[in-house]
């Protein structure tokens, strides 16, 4: 089963509370674990990667704390995962810098490549306000045709 990790779980539920503070007042990392009921520890740790990453800036000393860089309408799942994951690949040579040697005798990496593709776009059509949005809420851009097995994508 292909999963996110838990740290890119709880960063996604940290940017989503620091997108309801969305009025650009400062959100103190304190706040964030209170509001999303996730360990202080563990959302400290997200918040150093998540400011390192860019999406996210930070202001020390009393009234300090933590918010987003750009509004959630301009920062998209892909980023959060990149930020967090790493450049996402379900193969090695779905990845832009591949090293696999079996790459150019290989008879399944161009539909390896058109999976990651698709899910690379899927992600990128996603951005933090929407992952904002609750899910009875939220419009299903894509289904799967259980004939074909190709995901469309349906309008917004």
């Amino acid at each position: 089963m292909l999963r996110i990790s838990k740290i890119t779980d709880y960063g996604t539920l940290v940017l989503v509370h620091l997108a309801r503070c969305d009025d650009g007042r400062l959100c103190p990392a304190s706040d964030v674990s209170a509001g999303t009921h996730i360990a202080l520890p563990t959302v400290q740790k997200v918040l150093k990667i998540l400011t390192r990453g860019g999406l996210v800036e930070s202001a020390r000393g009393a009234g300090g704390g933590y918010r987003l860089v750009r509004a959630p309408e301009q920062i998209s799942a892909a980023e959060i995962l990149d930020t967090l994951e790493g450049p996402v690949a379900l193969t090695e040579c779905s990845h832009t810098d591949s090293h696999c040697k079996l790459e150019p005798n290989c008879q399944v990496g161009g539909a390896w490549q058109k999976i990651s593709q698709a899910i690379r776009a899927a992600m990128n059509d996603i951005t933090l306000a929407d992952l904002r949005t609750p899910p009875n809420e939220f419009p299903l851009r894509y289904t799967i045709l259980h004939a074909s097995g190709h995901a469309t994508r349906q309008s917004k």
